[in-house]
C-alpha cells in the first residue's frame, strides 16, 4: 500500500450539500433541475471530485473518486460516508407554522448553530413587504462548533386579511457572514440500511394571518402514527394534554373540552380497544371527541365509533386525491360550519397534496350528519369526509380530511374548520 497526504481547500464558492432535485422550489409533482444532465441521476455527482493520477511504466491512469469517511462500527450502508458541504450556521425557525390575527404581532425566535469555531455575523428575515419585523437584524457570535444561540424577533401581520383572503407568508432566515449570506438549515435522515442523507433546505416560516376563533381552552390528544395535529393544537391557543388508552376514562377526561385522536390510532395502538367505552361515556356526558382517518387493513379494533361507521370497500374508491376539488356543503347551517367560524369556499383553497383518504364506506345515517361533498375529476361525490353524531349530550366527530397535511403546511381554512369541530359544544 502507498499513502498521499494532501490538505485541499474547498473553493469558497461550492454551494451547500443538497440533492439537486431539491434545490430549487418545485411545484406539486414536479421537480425544478437547473441542469437538465443531473436528471435522472439517483445521487448527486461528487461535491468535490478527485482524480488518482498514476503512472506506471509509461502508461498514465486516472481513477476518479471523491473523499470519503471511514467510519468503525457503523452499519455496512453507512460505514463509507462520502463528504458534504455544509453552511458555516445552520438555521432553524423554532416552529415551522405561526398564526397571528390580522394587524397582530407575535415574538418568534430563531435558532443559529456554529459548524465551525469563531462564527459571527448578523441574522435578518426576508420577508414579503406587508409583513414587518423588529429588529430588522441581530447580530451574533458563537465561540465553538455546535454553538447555539436562539434570536428572538417580532414579527407583524398586515391587518388587511380576511376570512375570505387570510395572508400567509413564507419568510426566511438569512445569515450574512463577512459579506456572504446563508439562509440552509439542516438535519439528517438516518436509517441503519440506508446511506446517511443530508437534507440542506432554506430555514423558513410558513406564517398566516387569519381571523380564528376558538371555543374551550384544554384539549386531550391521543397519538396514533404520528403528526403535528398536538402542535396546530398548541397554536390555535389550546393546552393539549397528552393521552394513553388508561387516560380514557370519564372521570379523567371530564375536565377537557374536547380529546382528539391522532392518524390511525385505531391501526396502531395497543391500548385503544379496551378503553373505548370510557371515551364513549366522555362524549355521552357532554364531550367532544374527533377521531381523524384510519386504514381499512390491519385494524386493531372494529369499533371506530358509538355507531355504526365502517371502512371497507376498495380504499381508493374512498378518496380524494384532488386538493382543488370543488366542495359542497352537505349541512351549511351546521354548528361545526358556523361556530365560532363561518366557513366558505375559500376555505377549502390552497389545500394541498389532497382532500383526504380512506372515507368510511358506510355509517349509520340515523346518527351521523355528514357535512361535506368531495369527488375528484370524473367520479361520484363522497359525503364521509366529516361525519358528526351527536353522542348523547355531547359530540363525536369522524374525519378522514388530510388534517395531518394541512395543518403543518399552515392552510388558513383547515385551521378554522378544525377550530370548530373541536369547538362543538352541546
Amino acid at each position: 500500500p502507498a499513502t498521499l497526504t494532501s490538505t485541499p481547500v474547498l473553493p469558497a464558492a461550492t454551494p451547500p450539500s443538497q440533492p439537486y432535485w431539491l434545490r430549487s422550489e418545485g411545484t406539486p409533482g414536479l421537480s425544478h433541475v437547473a441542469d437538465p444532465a443531473l436528471i435522472g441521476l439517483a445521487e448527486n455527482p461528487p461535491d468535490f471530485p478527485v482524480e488518482f493520477v498514476f503512472e506506471l511504466a509509461g502508461q498514465t491512469l486516472i481513477v476518479r473518486d471523491e473523499p470519503v469517511q471511514l467510519i468503525p462500527g457503523a452499519p455496512p450502508a453507512q460505514a463509507r460516508r462520502p463528504l458534504a458541504v455544509i453552511a458555516p450556521v445552520a438555521l432553524a425557525f423554532a416552529s415551522e407554522v405561526e398564526l397571528l390575527a390580522p394587524g397582530a404581532s407575535k415574538l418568534i425566535h430563531v435558532d443559529v448553530t456554529a459548524a465551525r469555531a469563531a462564527t459571527a455575523g448578523t441574522l435578518g428575515l426576508d420577508l414579503p413587504a406587508d409583513w414587518s419585523v423588529t429588529p430588522a437584524a441581530q447580530p451574533f457570535a458563537l465561540a465553538r462548533a455546535g454553538d447555539r444561540l436562539r434570536l428572538a424577533f417580532t414579527l407583524t401581520a398586515p391587518p388587511r386579511a380576511t376570512p375570505a383572503a387570510p395572508a400567509s407568508a413564507l419568510i426566511r432566515a438569512v445569515a450574512d457572514l463577512g459579506g456572504a449570506s446563508y439562509d440552509q438549515g439542516r438535519f439528517a435522515i438516518r436509517y441503519p440500511h440506508l446511506p446517511v442523507l443530508l437534507l440542506q433546505p432554506a430555514a423558513r416560516l410558513r406564517a398566516v394571518a387569519l381571523d380564528l376563533a376558538i371555543r374551550g381552552r384544554t384539549v386531550g390528544y391521543l397519538p396514533g402514527a404520528g403528526d403535528d395535529t398536538a402542535e396546530a393544537l398548541t397554536r390555535m391557543g389550546y393546552t393539549v394534554t397528552p393521552l394513553t388508552g388508561p387516560d380514557l376514562t370519564l372521570e379523567k377526561l371530564r375536565a377537557l373540552d374536547a380529546v382528539v385522536l391522532g392518524v390511525r390510532a385505531s391501526n396502531e395502538r395497543d391500548d385503544l380497544a379496551a378503553h373505548l367505552p370510557g371515551l364513549f361515556a366522555y362524549a355521552e356526558a357532554g364531550g367532544t371527541v374527533i377521531a381523524q382517518y384510519n386504514r381499512p387493513n390491519r385494524l386493531k379494533t372494529a369499533t371506530l365509533a358509538p355507531y355504526q361507521l365502517s371502512l371497507a370497500g376498495a380504499a381508493p374508491a374512498f378518496r380524494v386525491t384532488d386538493e382543488n376539488s370543488p366542495v359542497t356543503f352537505l349541512a351549511p347551517e351546521h354548528p361545526a360550519l358556523t361556530t365560532p367560524n363561518r366557513l366558505g369556499p375559500a376555505d377549502f383553497e390552497g389545500w394541498v397534496q389532497e382532500r383526504g383518504a380512506y372515507f368510511p364506506s358506510t355509517w349509520d345515517e340515523a346518527r351521523f350528519v355528514p357535512l361535506l361533498a368531495f369527488n375528484d375529476p370524473g367520479e361520484k361525490p363522497l359525503h364521509g369526509a366529516v361525519l358528526i353524531a351527536r353522542h348523547g349530550q355531547g359530540h363525536f366527530v369522524y374525519t378522514s380530511l388530510a388534517f395531518f397535511r394541512q395543518l403543518p403546511a399552515g392552510v388558513p381554512g383547515a385551521y378554522r374548520l378544525f377550530a370548530n369541530l373541536v369547538s362543538l359544544r352541546p
